[in-house]
């Protein structure tokens, strides 16, 4: 049998740094937001035909320093900037078509910042009413402290995705928002497969302690976590290398699928533990009379 609970102070210290670090870089510089959240332009050009990226990279780059390009398919591309002016976008299409003749705009839309500051606000909700949603779920189906413990390890999902973005300066966009309750979906189903082994196991190994049980369905339960988030992160792996348009909402669910398996199984279950013990030696102490 694994002794994961007991090695309990490393698992917290590992995601304890992670998140400071994510902490301190957010505090001193901030958070990198994409369009959606502070604003810009966002512009569609249908080349016309299949066209090599770096090309069409090497002319916008000429007007501004933060222009985000994707790859829409074989003939799109996709081009964002917080400082794009009209007038450059209709020279960065007259510098592509003097490259790609056919080359025409299909799109051009101007994101304000108080829409982008909107949408930041229902985004932080959105991820608010979920964590609230799942933990009544969870404290229903099972009891309150399996209810806190998931609660716990779904908040220390998103620091740690926050933490990776802020450090490595990726833009926090719409996509990262709906790969975040991806993620909470997914690790709270991990989570809830570790969940109800321990409360069978309960059943059949009473007056074992926590430990005890806790090692004994994470062992039980470990193969099946790690062949499934496996699956789920090689074929993540392909859809990030193999198609770029998606990069901006298959980056976060590769980073928060890992993180929500390595929860799962350090942190939500050992929480549980620590909640299991706090709550019987309240009760004992509660159910103590004073001598006479």
């Amino acid at each position: 049998m694994l002794k994961i609970i007991e090695k309990t102070k490393i698992w917290f210290s590992i995601s304890l740094i992670i998140i400071l670090i994510g902490v301190f870089t957010m505090v001193t510089k901030g958070l990198e937001y994409g369009l959606d959240f502070k604003g810009g332009t966002v512009v569609e050009i249908n080349v016309g035909k299949d066209f090599n990226k770096s090309d069409i990279d090497s002319i916008t780059k000429k007007y501004a320093s933060d222009i985000q390009s994707n790859k829409v398919n074989n003939t799109s591309i996709e081009i964002k900037s917080a400082t794009l002016t009209s007038d450059d976008v209709s020279n960065i299409l007259k510098d592509i078509k003097a490259k790609y003749k056919d080359s025409s705009l299909t799109n051009q839309e101007q994101i304000g910042a108080a829409i982008g500051k909107e949408a930041r606000v229902k985004a932080l909700q959105a991820v608010a009413v979920a964590i609230v949603f799942i933990f009544i779920y969870i404290g229903v189906r099972f009891e309150i402290k399996f209810g806190m413990a998931a609660i716990i390890s779904l908040i220390h999902n998103v620091l740690v995705m926050l933490s990776v973005y802020a450090v490595l300066r990726v833009p926090i966009d719409s996509s990262f928002i709906a790969a975040a309750l991806t993620v909470i979906g997914f690790s709270v189903h991990d989570t809830i497969v570790v969940f109800d082994r321990i409360r069978e196991n309960e059943k059949s190994m009473r007056r074992v302690d926590p430990v005890i049980v806790a090692n004994a369905s994470l062992t039980q339960t470990l193969a099946r976590s790690i062949n499934t988030v496996l699956t789920v992160v090689i074929t993540l792996t392909a859809v990030y290398v193999l198609v770029p348009s998606v990069r901006n909402f298959s980056e976060p669910i590769l980073i928060g699928i890992i993180t929500g398996c390595y929860s799962s199984l350090c942190i939500a279950t050992p929480f549980w533990v620590i909640l299991k013990k706090h709550f019987a030696n309240k009760k004992k102490v509660g159910g103590l009379k004073p001598a006479n």
